[in-house]
């Protein structure tokens, strides 16, 4: 299979599967025998497919009567998405390589059929290659009467953000939304005292840990990986811990602790002396943070399947770090199926669900000790009224600080973190 015929097959998976696009994707690559270069384009022909998703189903619909087949569809969005988004491919090999595999995606016995198919999606693509300044046009047009299409996310999605930010600001969110995302690492102090020698890497504004990686393909293949200097994560995952302020000796709970960023820099910040618990309901995940504490040296953590409220009868913490499930409306621009994948009632159910979690955490923090709540969410919902709620409910916390990114701001990935004192 070349690059294509890869994104193909993800994209149709991707229509069906439970799995989230970034697993589909690491299963596909692993499965591959696809050089780097084709690996990067497969990676974004199926990526660029799911953010523009309806901006290419607009396209789409200028140039045909009625929809296609999911298969044909599919091939179809695939060529558009080179034509209108990447500009580096020549449109003839663009539609080329489309017609070949709509002959292909047929059994021999549909011989026929796979020839009309392919005849099919030539005349689509070379009518918009034809027509592309015109179809351009009337894409743009969709920016002033329907802007949902034109930046490719749901309607309902659109109106809330601009009913609470307005309209240039949440064109900045979805802009920054549609564009690939940079790799971070967080240099490992218990390791090394300075950037990894083997990974070019730049360092950022936002943090002194926090660099930006120049080639993320190679990262994991590096001495330095292996050997545990860093860890891969956006700088905005930084914040919560930065704000609990762990210190040497003190003993932390981190609820929701999978897979292990927040974890393994509770450690770090920690000088790994003291004792972490990091539990998590599900044991398959907790076993990726066993793994990350092992690869970075961080000995102090103790790995726990187990709900925030199994822990009520036997033990309180100097410190307790909530990273809520929420629905990641501030890390759209790296789950790029997810926009298609939540709906608007889920964030009131996920609001439900934290607050829970929170109050249920508060318990476990010893009197004087520090609460944090947190929350890759830009939602309202799941974080001031979170907040206030528990405030209202907790007379014995004080609310010390709350800390939040927006990302075409700040340059990061959204989050939300508030900081309680229990008197």
């Amino acid at each position: 299979m070349n690059a294509r015929a890869v994104a193909v097959e993800l994209l149709k998976r991707s229509f069906r599967s439970s799995m989230f696009a970034d697993e589909l994707l690491e299963q596909a690559l692993t499965a591959s025998k696809l050089n780097k270069v084709d690996r990067a384009l497969a990676m974004e022909l199926f990526y660029g497919c799911l953010r523009q998703r309806l901006a290419l189903e607009f396209l789409r619909g200028q140039l045909m009567r009625k929809p296609p087949c999911a298969g044909i569809a599919v091939l179809i969005d695939i060529g558009l998405y080179q034509l209108f988004f990447l500009e580096r491919i020549p449109a003839h090999a663009a539609v080329h390589e489309m017609v070949e595999l709509a002959k292909k995606r047929a059994s021999p016995a549909r011989s026929g059929a796979s020839a009309d198919e392919a005849g099919f999606v030539n005349a689509v693509l070379r009518r918009a290659s034809r027509e592309r300044a015109t179809l351009l046009a009337s894409l743009r047009a969709k920016r002033q009467t329907e802007p949902w299409i034109y930046y490719s996310h749901p309607r309902w999605l659109w109106e809330r953000w601009t009913a609470r930010w307005g309209r240039e600001q949440t064109e900045a969110l979805c802009e920054w939304n549609n564009t690939p995302p940079p790799v971070y690492l967080r240099v490992n102090s218990l390791k090394i005292a300075g950037r990894p020698s083997d990974v070019a890497a730049e360092p950022t504004r936002f943090h002194p840990l926090a660099w930006k990686i120049a080639n993320a393909a190679e990262v994991f293949r590096t001495k330095s990986w292996a050997n545990g200097e860093f860890y891969v994560q956006d700088p905005s995952t930084l914040l919560a811990v930065d704000v609990l302020d762990p210190q040497p000796d003190e003993s932390v709970l981190d609820a929701c602790a999978a897979p292990g960023g927040k974890t393994t820099y509770i450690a770090q910040k920690m000088q790994d002396r003291g004792r972490i618990v990091a539990s998590d309901s599900s044991s398959f995940r907790l076993k990726l943070v066993a793994e990350n504490c092992k690869r970075l040296g961080a000995t102090i953590v103790a790995c726990k399947r187990a709900r925030v409220d199994d822990f009520l009868h036997n033990a309180e913490f100097d410190r307790v770090l909530v990273d809520a499930p929420c629905s990641n409306t501030g890390v759209l621009r790296r789950r790029a199926d997810l926009r298609w994948r939540i709906e608007e009632k889920e964030i009131t159910r996920l609001a439900a669900l934290q607050e829970k979690l929170l109050a249920t955490a508060a318990r476990l923090t010893r009197p004087g000790g520090i609460l944090v709540y947190s929350t890759c969410s830009l939602e309202r919902e799941e974080n001031e009224r979170v907040v206030e709620r528990f405030s209202g409910q907790h007379p014995e916390f004080t609310l010390e600080t709350t800390r939040s990114t927006f990302p075409p701001r700040d340059g990061v990935d959204g989050a939300f973190v508030a900081r309680f004192r229990r008197r």
